[in-house]
């Protein structure tokens, strides 16, 4: 049985502020000719504008949607509604879905199945290739060569960089303008160093912040790191050189993701942010792993319009198989495949949506280690246990400018001591979720 989501949580899950209104409209038992669960699925038939009703169900192992309406949105209105209802105990508990329900769940059981069975050739053919490697073929000669072309404008592109870094020092930041960035950025972009040109082209936002003087300068030695770390790659631990190979713009594809090795856990959904940037929305979505205590950041991109993945609820649980980007302090990853179980039980006092936190102090530790491993980390997830939040800060850690003023967050608390799930960043923290007396999960 999943346990029922909050109305927090359900309107989360919409696209756009025009679908929460919509959904709202239909969340009422006299919408619905219709409706059912069968404690992992909903269903129902919702009225419409034609003579038939709308056909909408909502799987919640995943969660996925389904509905016969034309909407182009997703989930839509109606699937969002039929949520609210159940988020309300407005839909009865019933012994089997219609025909139609389990068509769906069994397409949706077969296109798993094939899409593990295609990981798992991946993987084997992966492991095939790497005892091989040492019969080189001519086609991967010709690979080698176009890497070694590559780094090599690459390396003439950061050295030129290095040397308008330590002009810009010699000469003072007062003389530092857009324009300056705006060629350098594409330079670096002629050099295929694409991971270096993004970290330049944002720095006229740093320069319009109040305090840009020294974050500028931050920015700056970050950047300089980059690049000395990549001329002096082959002396740096195999990890973190593909951490610096990664961060200059040299990719990583999902096939060879999911060809390594899978972290299997109980994963706490912590939160999500949406940020706008060159014209695609970018999700990111904070794990927690229960057992292992991982962190692990799920991203998905969309173009304006469509909608973004909507698989991962916050304040749920999922047991999942995990597959990690390389790199010396390996956060961002991919599902590889999603196990059908019960939800994990609590532990002790803690329900069991709830994670497991630390003291401030233990996480400040957390993330000078992950810093230590890779000095260009720009946010890392935390749960912080026993925190009693204010205006400015929490638990003694400055909030992020932008997360000022957290009155959500301080009416949950009520002057106690609460769990937190939050973002660091250097600039401060990003509150995500925090938990009721009762376990549920409160989005900030």
């Amino acid at each position: 049985m999943i346990e029922r989501w909050s109305l927090d949580q359900v309107l989360a899950l919409a696209p756009d502020a025009s679908s929460r209104k919509a959904a709202q409209g239909v969340a009422a038992a006299g919408k619905w000719s219709s409706r059912g669960t069968t404690g992992s699925v909903l269903y129902g038939e919702c009225a419409g504008s034609g003579s038939k009703p709308y056909l909408a169900c909502v799987d919640l192992t995943e969660p996925a949607y389904r509905c016969s309406c034309p909407s182009r949105k997703f989930p839509c209105k109606h699937a969002l509604g039929l949520l609210l209802l159940w988020s309300a105990d407005g839909v009865p508990a019933e012994e089997a879905a219609p025909q139609w329900v389990t068509e769906w769940l069994d397409g949706r059981a077969e296109r798993a199945a094939r899409s593990a069975a295609r990981a798992e050739t991946t993987r084997d053919d992966a492991a095939a290739t790497g005892a091989g490697a040492g019969a080189a073929t001519g086609a991967g000669a010709g690979a080698g060569k176009a890497e070694s072309v590559r780094q090599a404008r690459v390396g003439a592109g950061l050295a030129e960089l290095e040397r308008w870094l330590a002009d810009q020092i010699r000469q003072g930041l007062a003389s530092s303008a857009e324009h300056d960035w705006d060629g350098l950025a594409k330079r670096l972009i002629d050099a295929q160093a694409p991971g270096v040109a993004g970290l330049v082209s944002r720095l006229t936002q740093v320069r319009a912040e109040d305090d840009w003087p020294g974050r500028l300068l931050e920015e700056y030695a970050l950047i300089n790191l980059l690049a000395v770390a990549h001329r002096r790659r082959a002396e740096l631990p195999a990890p973190l050189a593909e951490t610096v190979r990664i961060r200059t713009g040299f990719p990583v594809t999902r096939e060879e993701v999911l060809a390594g090795p899978a972290v299997r856990d109980h994963w706490h959904v912590l939160g999500r942010r949406d940020d706008e940037h060159d014209r695609l929305t970018a999700r990111r979505v904070w794990l927690k792993g229960r057992a292992t205590g991982r962190a692990a950041l799920i991203l998905s991109f969309a173009p304006p319009g469509q909608a973004l993945d909507a698989s991962l609820v916050t304040g749920t649980t999922i047991d999942a198989d995990l597959a990690f980007y390389p790199g010396a302090a390996p956060l961002r990853a991919l599902v590889a495949a999603r196990h059908d179980t019960d939800p994990f039980p609590g532990e002790g006092a803690l329900p069991a949506g709830v994670p497991a936190g630390v003291p401030a102090g233990e996480a400040l530790e957390e993330v000078a280690r992950v810093l230590a491993d890779d000095p260009w980390t720009e946010s890392w997830p935390l749960v912080l246990a026993g925190v009693v939040p204010g205006r400015t800060a929490v638990g003694g850690l400055p909030l992020h400018p932008r997360a000022r003023d957290p009155w959500r967050l301080i009416a949950v608390s009520g002057g106690r001591p609460v769990t937190l799930a939050a973002e660091w960043t250097p600039q401060g923290l990003r509150p995500l979720t925090t938990y009721d007396d009762d376990g549920t999960a409160v989005l900030l």
